[in-house]
Parts: structure tokens; sequence; C-alpha cells
């Protein structure tokens, strides 16, 4: 696991954590098979992944989508949200994140 996280990761658990977010528990850092997912929620079988401009490269995203693709077959949702969405417009983040509440 990373022990450093980075602003938009601390800045997204701010409105995460401690179920503020219309009560469903999040979980940071969460191991899914081989994987350590940012943001978990088991009561919505959701995973919120958020990407630096590491993600850009095209390396970087056929491993993004694998990795999705792996998670998914446990029937898991996988959001993935870029830190400048974060920084810049957490009110746009929160709706796409509720837009997963169901």
């Amino acid at each position: 696991m990373r022990k450093k996280v980075t602003p938009a990761e601390r800045r997204l658990w701010e409105v995460l954590q401690n179920r503020q977010l219309d009560g469903y528990k999040f979980r940071r850092q969460h191991p899914i098979y081989k994987y350590i997912a940012d943001f978990y929620c088991h009561e919505l079988s959701l995973v919120i992944e958020l990407d630096g401009g590491v993600h850009d490269g095209l390396e970087q995203k056929e491993h993004d989508l694998n990795r999705d693709q792996v998670i998914q077959e446990f029937g898991i949702r996988v959001l993935r949200i870029k830190n400048e969405e974060v920084i810049g417009d957490m009110e746009d983040v929160i709706r796409m994140i509720k837009g997963f509440l169901v």
C-alpha cells in the first residue's frame, strides 16, 4: 500500500469518510484481488480511482483498462476521476459519484 496520499485523494476522502456521502461507508486503499483500490464501497460494489497525469500514457491506460476489467469480473463497478476534477470542481465529482448510488 502507498503511504503517501495525493492532495486529490485527501480532498475526496474528506467528503467520503465517516459515511458523509448519503450514509455510504467508503474505505481507503482497499485490497481487491491483487490490486489496491483508492476508495471502495462494499454496499455499492463501487471502486473510485483517482488518476493523475501518469494515467495519460498509452501503456498506463492499457494497464488501467485491464485492471478495471479484472475488478469488474468481481461484480464491482469502477469510476475513474481525474485528480484535476477533484481539485477543480468537487461539486461535479460528487454528482458523478452520486450517479452510481443505486
